[in-house]
Protein backbone atom coordinates (compact mmCIF):
# COMPACT_ATOMS: atom_id res chain seq x y z
CA UNK A 1 0.00 0.00 0.00
CA UNK A 2 1.12 3.04 -0.55
CA UNK A 3 2.14 5.91 1.60
CA UNK A 4 -1.15 7.54 1.68
CA UNK A 5 -3.63 5.19 3.63
CA UNK A 6 -7.21 4.73 3.69
CA UNK A 7 -8.71 5.24 7.17
CA UNK A 8 -11.35 2.58 8.23
CA UNK A 9 -14.02 5.15 8.34
CA UNK A 10 -13.32 6.06 5.02
CA UNK A 11 -12.71 2.17 3.87
CA UNK A 12 -16.24 1.44 4.50
CA UNK A 13 -19.70 2.31 3.51
CA UNK A 14 -21.76 3.40 5.70
CA UNK A 15 -24.13 0.52 5.91
CA UNK A 16 -20.64 -1.56 6.45
CA UNK A 17 -19.34 0.56 9.36
CA UNK A 18 -17.61 -1.56 11.80
CA UNK A 19 -17.75 -0.50 15.21
CA UNK A 20 -15.65 -2.14 18.20
CA UNK A 21 -18.14 -4.21 20.55
CA UNK A 22 -17.13 -6.46 22.84
CA UNK A 23 -18.18 -10.17 21.34
CA UNK A 24 -16.71 -13.04 23.35
CA UNK A 25 -13.69 -10.48 23.61
CA UNK A 26 -13.07 -10.41 19.95
CA UNK A 27 -10.28 -8.23 19.16
CA UNK A 28 -11.62 -6.96 15.45
CA UNK A 29 -14.61 -5.21 14.84
CA UNK A 30 -18.47 -6.03 14.15
CA UNK A 31 -19.80 -5.74 11.20
CA UNK A 32 -23.03 -3.94 11.44
CA UNK A 33 -25.02 -5.37 9.51
CA UNK A 34 -22.92 -8.68 8.55
CA UNK A 35 -22.11 -8.91 5.02
CA UNK A 36 -23.28 -11.93 3.05
CA UNK A 37 -20.36 -13.92 1.51
CA UNK A 38 -19.91 -12.43 -2.13
CA UNK A 39 -20.61 -14.79 -5.20
CA UNK A 40 -17.82 -14.42 -7.86
CA UNK A 41 -15.39 -16.62 -10.21
CA UNK A 42 -11.74 -15.24 -10.47
CA UNK A 43 -8.41 -17.11 -11.53
CA UNK A 44 -6.25 -18.96 -9.12
CA UNK A 45 -2.51 -19.07 -9.33
CA UNK A 46 -2.85 -22.55 -11.29
CA UNK A 47 -4.96 -20.86 -13.98
CA UNK A 48 -7.78 -22.46 -12.76
CA UNK A 49 -11.67 -20.71 -12.55
CA UNK A 50 -11.83 -20.46 -8.68
CA UNK A 51 -15.75 -20.28 -7.27
CA UNK A 52 -14.97 -18.41 -4.29
CA UNK A 53 -18.18 -18.58 -2.39
CA UNK A 54 -18.35 -22.97 -3.70
CA UNK A 55 -15.06 -23.56 -2.74
CA UNK A 56 -14.73 -21.46 0.17
CA UNK A 57 -17.68 -23.28 2.11
CA UNK A 58 -17.45 -24.46 5.53
CA UNK A 59 -14.41 -22.28 6.21
CA UNK A 60 -13.60 -19.56 8.09
CA UNK A 61 -12.44 -17.19 4.71
CA UNK A 62 -10.29 -14.26 4.54
CA UNK A 63 -10.05 -12.59 1.83
CA UNK A 64 -7.96 -9.21 1.53
CA UNK A 65 -7.50 -7.04 -1.60
CA UNK A 66 -3.95 -6.14 -2.19
CA UNK A 67 -0.37 -6.74 -4.07
CA UNK A 68 2.49 -8.13 -4.23
CA UNK A 69 4.66 -5.15 -4.43
CA UNK A 70 3.54 -3.35 -1.22
CA UNK A 71 5.69 -2.12 0.84
CA UNK A 72 4.56 -2.68 4.35
CA UNK A 73 1.00 -3.52 4.54
CA UNK A 74 -0.10 -6.41 2.70
CA UNK A 75 3.21 -8.55 3.76
CA UNK A 76 2.19 -7.36 7.49
CA UNK A 77 -1.10 -8.31 7.13
CA UNK A 78 0.44 -12.07 5.01
CA UNK A 79 2.82 -12.13 8.12
CA UNK A 80 0.81 -11.77 10.95
CA UNK A 81 -1.76 -14.15 9.57
CA UNK A 82 0.94 -16.91 8.67
CA UNK A 83 2.29 -17.29 11.99
CA UNK A 84 -1.34 -17.05 13.47
CA UNK A 85 -1.90 -20.04 11.89
CA UNK A 86 1.20 -21.65 12.62
CA UNK A 87 -0.06 -21.41 16.09
CA UNK A 88 -3.44 -23.55 16.37
CA UNK A 89 -3.55 -26.84 16.62
CA UNK A 90 -2.47 -29.45 14.15
CA UNK A 91 -5.27 -29.64 11.66
CA UNK A 92 -7.36 -26.79 12.51
CA UNK A 93 -5.43 -24.24 10.62
CA UNK A 94 -6.69 -26.26 7.47
CA UNK A 95 -10.66 -24.44 8.39
CA UNK A 96 -8.99 -21.24 7.53
CA UNK A 97 -9.04 -20.35 4.02
CA UNK A 98 -7.16 -17.05 3.34
CA UNK A 99 -7.64 -15.58 0.08
CA UNK A 100 -5.57 -12.80 -1.65
CA UNK A 101 -6.82 -11.00 -4.50
CA UNK A 102 -4.28 -8.89 -6.39
CA UNK A 103 -5.61 -5.43 -6.74
CA UNK A 104 -2.16 -5.25 -9.48
CA UNK A 105 -2.98 -8.06 -12.52
CA UNK A 106 -0.69 -6.29 -14.88
CA UNK A 107 2.71 -6.95 -12.29
CA UNK A 108 1.13 -9.98 -10.26
CA UNK A 109 0.89 -12.27 -13.04
CA UNK A 110 -0.03 -16.03 -11.44
CA UNK A 111 3.69 -16.88 -10.83
CA UNK A 112 4.85 -13.26 -9.17
CA UNK A 113 1.61 -14.06 -7.11
CA UNK A 114 2.41 -17.65 -6.49
CA UNK A 115 6.04 -17.36 -5.44
CA UNK A 116 5.12 -14.50 -3.13
CA UNK A 117 2.40 -16.05 -1.39
CA UNK A 118 4.16 -19.22 -0.54
CA UNK A 119 7.21 -17.06 1.33
CA UNK A 120 4.24 -16.73 4.26
CA UNK A 121 2.15 -19.56 3.70
CA UNK A 122 1.76 -22.68 0.61
CA UNK A 123 -2.11 -22.85 1.59
CA UNK A 124 -2.78 -19.23 1.06
CA UNK A 125 -5.06 -18.90 -2.41
CA UNK A 126 -3.87 -16.39 -4.65
CA UNK A 127 -6.80 -14.74 -6.76
CA UNK A 128 -6.20 -13.07 -9.98
CA UNK A 129 -8.12 -11.91 -13.24
CA UNK A 130 -8.93 -8.45 -15.62
CA UNK A 131 -9.10 -5.17 -13.96
CA UNK A 132 -12.72 -4.84 -14.44
CA UNK A 133 -13.04 -8.03 -13.07
CA UNK A 134 -11.17 -7.79 -9.89
CA UNK A 135 -12.94 -4.36 -9.45
CA UNK A 136 -16.39 -5.54 -9.79
CA UNK A 137 -15.07 -8.20 -7.09
CA UNK A 138 -14.11 -5.13 -4.84
CA UNK A 139 -17.70 -3.60 -5.07
CA UNK A 140 -19.49 -6.86 -4.53
CA UNK A 141 -17.57 -7.32 -1.16
CA UNK A 142 -18.22 -3.66 0.08
CA UNK A 143 -14.28 -2.57 -0.48
CA UNK A 144 -13.20 0.28 -1.98
CA UNK A 145 -11.95 -0.23 -5.63
CA UNK A 146 -8.20 0.06 -5.30
CA UNK A 147 -6.90 3.02 -7.35
CA UNK A 148 -3.22 3.19 -9.01
CA UNK A 149 -0.78 6.82 -8.70
CA UNK A 150 2.72 7.60 -9.90
CA UNK A 151 4.97 7.44 -12.86
CA UNK A 152 2.99 5.08 -15.77
CA UNK A 153 6.34 3.07 -16.54
CA UNK A 154 5.57 0.61 -13.86
CA UNK A 155 6.71 2.03 -10.99
CA UNK A 156 3.17 3.36 -9.53
CA UNK A 157 1.64 2.40 -6.44
CA UNK A 158 -1.56 1.40 -5.58
CA UNK A 159 -4.18 2.49 -3.13
CA UNK A 160 -6.20 -0.49 -1.63
CA UNK A 161 -8.36 -1.58 1.16
CA UNK A 162 -6.10 -2.40 3.95
CA UNK A 163 -8.58 -4.48 6.35
CA UNK A 164 -9.64 -8.27 6.22
CA UNK A 165 -12.98 -8.82 6.39
CA UNK A 166 -13.67 -12.53 8.15
CA UNK A 167 -16.41 -14.60 6.91
CA UNK A 168 -17.52 -16.95 9.34
CA UNK A 169 -18.16 -20.99 8.59
CA UNK A 170 -21.80 -19.51 8.03
CA UNK A 171 -20.96 -17.90 5.38
CA UNK A 172 -21.32 -14.45 6.57
CA UNK A 173 -18.81 -11.70 7.51
CA UNK A 174 -19.50 -10.89 10.99
CA UNK A 175 -16.10 -9.11 12.14
CA UNK A 176 -13.25 -7.22 10.26
CA UNK A 177 -9.66 -6.66 10.92
CA UNK A 178 -8.60 -3.29 10.12
CA UNK A 179 -4.29 -2.58 9.36
CA UNK A 180 -2.68 -2.72 12.99
CA UNK A 181 -3.96 -5.96 13.83
CA UNK A 182 -1.28 -7.88 15.39
CA UNK A 183 -0.10 -11.48 15.17
CA UNK A 184 -1.65 -11.89 19.03
CA UNK A 185 -4.54 -10.90 17.68
CA UNK A 186 -5.07 -13.54 15.12
CA UNK A 187 -3.80 -16.15 17.16
CA UNK A 188 -6.32 -14.74 19.93
CA UNK A 189 -9.48 -14.89 17.82
CA UNK A 190 -9.37 -17.39 15.48
CA UNK A 191 -10.07 -19.81 17.72
CA UNK A 192 -13.02 -18.13 17.89
CA UNK A 193 -14.50 -17.09 14.29
CA UNK A 194 -13.53 -21.25 14.18
CA UNK A 195 -15.97 -22.00 17.06
CA UNK A 196 -18.37 -18.89 16.43
CA UNK A 197 -22.47 -19.99 15.87
CA UNK A 198 -23.46 -16.50 16.03
CA UNK A 199 -26.49 -17.04 18.43
CA UNK A 200 -25.11 -15.07 20.96
CA UNK A 201 -25.76 -11.39 20.14
CA UNK A 202 -23.37 -8.17 21.48
CA UNK A 203 -24.87 -6.51 25.22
Amino acid sequence: MNRRSFSLALLLMPALLAQTVRMDDYRGGLVTPPLPKPRFILTDTSGRPFDFTTATKGFVTLPFFGYTSCPDQCPMHMANLSAALKKLPVGTADEVKLVFVTTDPARDTPQVLRRWLDAFDRRFIGLTGTEQAIAAVQRMAGVPVATKSGPANGNYAVSHANFVLAYSKDDIAHVIYPGGVSKDDWVHDLPLLLNENWTRRAE
